[in-house]
């Protein structure tokens, strides 16, 4: 029973999660592209919204590259590097419980002013709510494996995840049975991990697919207001023709 429970959770459910994140998020950004944006609260303790949302994306920022290299680099290419096990599994622990605390303080602050502003939890939606606590949880528990961790400093754990990650993604069969051992609290992680691209379609995260990336390689555009003439190269206003004179009637000889 516990094998099986295991070989759902860990080699079924993470597909799952993955094909409603991904066709949930193509779907709802192709037919329902009025409801991608969230009612917006900022005039409203606008300063805590401000730390609390450059805390919580920093940190949540460098959380996910963190796990994406961490999780899906093969294990080859850190032994090509020279980079063990040990010290990787090092610099996860100081590198993503720094962030880890950055984030969750960033989302304490979101999370107490959408709940204790009576004007702002008036006009928040479930999903709004629901997705802080959510994110909220996933951090406790990202925070809670640091001590776990610091047990097994040879690297063999995290290994473990890499090579589960990585057979999810390379359609590897019985991929779940390489963590049906590791502690149940590395497991609730990863469960609510997955749980969150579930859910992901359906909430206010969606605007991570706007990002404005693009701008940061736009041509810039400067309009300048000046007095000087205008250039040579410029062609020159046309001339106005001159009004034709009325000519004045001969006058008859006397």
């Amino acid at each position: 029973m516990e094998t099986a429970l295991n070989h759902i959770l860990f080699g079924w459910f993470p597909y799952l999660a993955l094909t409603v994140f991904l066709v949930g998020s193509l779907l709802r950004f192709d037919r329902e592209q009025y409801t991608w944006k969230a009612s917006s609260s900022q005039l409203l303790r606008r300063k805590q919204l401000v730390a609390g949302s450059v805390l919580f994306h920093v940190g949540i920022l460098v959380i996910f590259a963190g796990h994406l290299v961490g999780l899906l680099t093969p294990i080859a290419v850190f032994d090509a590097l020279g980079i063990g096990h040990g010290f990787k599994q090092g610099m996860a622990i100081v590198v993503g419980g720094i962030a880890g605390l950055a984030t969750l303080a960033g989302i304490a602050l979101l999370t107490h002013r959408r709940l204790f502003d009576p004007r702002i939890r008036a006009t928040s939606r479930f999903a709004d709510t629901a997705i802080l606590l959510i994110l909220f949880a996933q951090l406790l528990l990202g925070l809670a494996t640091i001590p776990l961790s610091l047990g097994h400093m040879d690297g063999h754990e995290m290994v473990k995840f890499m090579t589960w990650a990585q057979g999810v993604l390379t359609l590897q069969p019985g991929v779940s049975a390489v963590i049906a051992d590791v502690h149940p609290i590395f497991k609730a992680h990863l469960l609510l991990g997955m749980t969150i691209f579930l859910v992901f379609p359906f909430t206010r995260l969606v605007h991570v697919w706007s990002a404005p990336v693009w701008y940061l390689g736009r041509r810039g555009w400067q309009v300048v207001r000046t007095k000087k003439p205008a250039s040579a190269k410029e062609p020159a206003p046309a001339a106005r023709p001159a009004r034709a004179r009325p000519v004045p009637a001969a006058q008859p000889a006397e």
